[in-house]
């Protein structure tokens, strides 16, 4: 079992959802996004009077006031394979208010798994199904020739998040539909 509760944010309405025991966080979509949910397989049940519900709202709230909340403040256990999770762990490193490439990311999971290289587009398979957008900040992960691509809640949203964290997005564009990482 699953629980969830919504939370109006200045990006649009978010979905949270966390464990039966109400102890770790497994999801935060905005509505509309693509996957929205794809991790949890069983019906959420609504219930807004969870505690840690109130502590990730409040957290929200400091972020969308411009704080930093860190992200070691919540207990987030999102819901995937050792290589997802591994990329989202990575995720987690990104510091507020800056950008690492997709390739830099593959270059980290590489050492980590004790290979070679890897590819981009393998580690932007894995960030684009982040089950917790914002909170692991995949919103900080940007293509190599300075393209904002790949965000789950569309590229608009990406701007406002990068904006809000003050990320000077004049060094970045927006790729044509159907350009690579």
């Amino acid at each position: 079992m699953y629980y969830s509760t919504t939370y109006s944010s200045p990006i649009g309405m978010l979905t949270l959802a966390c464990d039966a025991d109400g102890r770790n966080l497994v999801g935060l979509w905005l509505k509309g996004q693509k996957y929205h949910g794809d991790t949890i397989l069983e019906t959420m049940t609504a219930n807004d009077e969870i505690p840690l519900f109130a502590t990730a709202k409040e957290w929200l709230n400091r972020y969308f006031a411009g704080e930093k909340p860190a992200i070691s403040e919540l207990p987030l256990a999102p819901i995937g394979g050792e290589f997802r999770q591994g990329v989202w762990s990575l995720l987690c490193e990104i510091p507020y208010g800056e950008v690492v490439t997709y390739g830099e990311i593959a270059k980290k999971m590489a050492a980590k798994m004790n290979k070679k290289s890897m590819s981009g587009q393998a580690v932007g398979g894995a960030v684009g199904h982040n089950p917790i957008s914002i909170m692991i900040p995949c919103h900080r992960v940007v293509g190599s020739n300075g393209s904002l691509t790949g965000y789950a809640g569309g590229i608009e949203i990406k701007r406002k998040l990068l904006e809000l964290e003050g990320v000077d997005l004049s060094q970045f564009f927006v790729p044509k539909k159907g350009t690579a990482l």
